[in-house]
This record gives structure tokens, sequence and C-alpha cells, in this order.
């Protein structure tokens, strides 16, 4: 009952609500935001997105929904073994992101310039929207400025949600019980084994190895220690 009421007075902990709400939810909707055009670059996500997409491709589901159902067996998972990390940063990252990339992958898929991108074609010629597009040679360069600012803006985000205390999802609360365990070694060591973990699994289920996905295995963990050490610096709280 102490735990259960812990994690109750976790989503009114905030010393400050004002700020950090925007903060979480800001980190929150971008994460999902630049998440579909790495879906778009087909260059990689993070590593649990990267696992999720291979995992729903073979069951049949949507990115968002799989998603949520992973997040649910990993919170009680994670409840289960001690963790009670959680707010409303727990809530927006389990239900919205997946959806946010859904939604943003739709709508670049009708809004974007065809010429941008090159689609597997079907039986009858015509170009499989539904597919995931390739940059054709002419714009490669797009493909990879997008890849770096996304990518970029990814880790950011991810860490300015991780970090702004009201809670991380059963995912990311992982490392942290990790790191609960095994006190010597830096949260962005864990990180960074816990990462390539994923992108193990991913592979198990048909993933391939993806440049972007690798390179946020190795960024995220110190990204988020860093705005970790300065954000109540940057934002007052």
């Amino acid at each position: 009952m102490e735990r259960i009421k812990r994690i109750i007075t976790g989503f009114v902990k905030g010393k400050n609500l004002k700020k950090q709400l925007p903060i979480m939810l800001l980190g929150v909707f971008m994460m999902g935001f630049t998440l579909s055009w790495l879906r778009l670059v087909d260059w990689g996500t993070d590593t649990f997105t990267n696992m999720n997409l291979a995992i729903s491709a073979k069951i049949g589901l949507s990115l968002g929904t799989w998603q949520l159902i992973l997040n649910i067996i990993l919170f009680i998972t994670v409840f289960l073994l001690g963790a009670d990390n959680f707010g409303f940063g727990t809530v927006a990252n389990m239900v919205f992101i997946g959806y946010i990339c859904d939604f943003f992958t739709w709508l670049w898929k009708k809004i974007l310039p065809q010429k941008l991108f090159e689609y597997p074609l079907l039986e009858d010629g015509t170009a499989d929207l539904g597919a995931t597009p390739h940059f054709s040679n002419e714009f490669l360069w797009l493909r990879i400025a997008v890849m770096i600012v996304a990518l970029a803006m990814f880790v950011f985000f991810a860490a300015l949600y991780m970090d702004s205390g009201l809670g991380v999802s059963p995912c990311d609360a992982i490392p942290f019980i990790i790191q609960s365990k095994v006190k010597k070694l830096p949260i962005k060591v864990i990180r960074i084994f816990y990462d390539i973990a994923l992108i193990l699994i991913a592979f198990a289920f048909g993933s391939k190895w993806y440049i972007a996905t690798i390179l946020m295995a190795f960024s995220l963990g110190p990204v988020i220690e860093f705005v970790g050490k300065n954000i109540k610096k940057w934002f007052s709280f």
C-alpha cells in the first residue's frame, strides 16, 4: 500500500508543475514527431521503437497499438520489480508517442511531394503508399540531413522528458532499476548496454542493422545524463 501511495503522489509531486508539465508534454510530442521523420528516412529509430516496429510488423498491429500493449505489460513488470518513478510522463509516453508517430508518418505520405520518395511498386505498377518510402538518389542529401536533425532532436527531447521529474515510461524505468542494484555503474553505461539488448531483440524479429538506431544507442545515455545535470538550471525548477 505504501508503494501505491508513492505512485499516486508521483502524479502531483512536481515542485513546479506549471513548468514541468509543458516541458514533459513537449518532450513526448517531439519524440513522436521526430520518430515519424526517422521512419520515413528508414535508417533506424530509437532502440525501443525499432524493436516495436519489428515486432508489430510480425504480428500485424500498428506501432501505437503494439507499443501501448507492451508498455502495459512492462508497467506491471517494473512495478513488481520495485519501480515507483511514475507520473504524468509515464502515462504520456505509454499512450501517445506511438500514435503521434503513426499519425505524422501517415500525414507525410499524404502531403509531401511524391518526387521526394521512391515507393515500392505493386503488381499493377502503382506506388505502394503503405510501404516504407525511400528517398531517391537525387534527394539522398535530404535523407542524410533529415536523419541527422531528427536524430539530434529525438535524443534531446527524450532526455528532456525523462529529466522533467514527472516520471518515465516502464521501458525507460528499467535502466534506473538496474542502476539501483548496481550503483557503481553510471546510468549512461547501463543505458548503452540496455539499448544494445533492445537492438538484438529487434534483430531476432527480423529488423535490419540501422545506422540511426546504433548511433542512438550510444548517444542517448550520455545526453540523458547531461540534460539531467542542467535541466533545473535551464528551466528554474
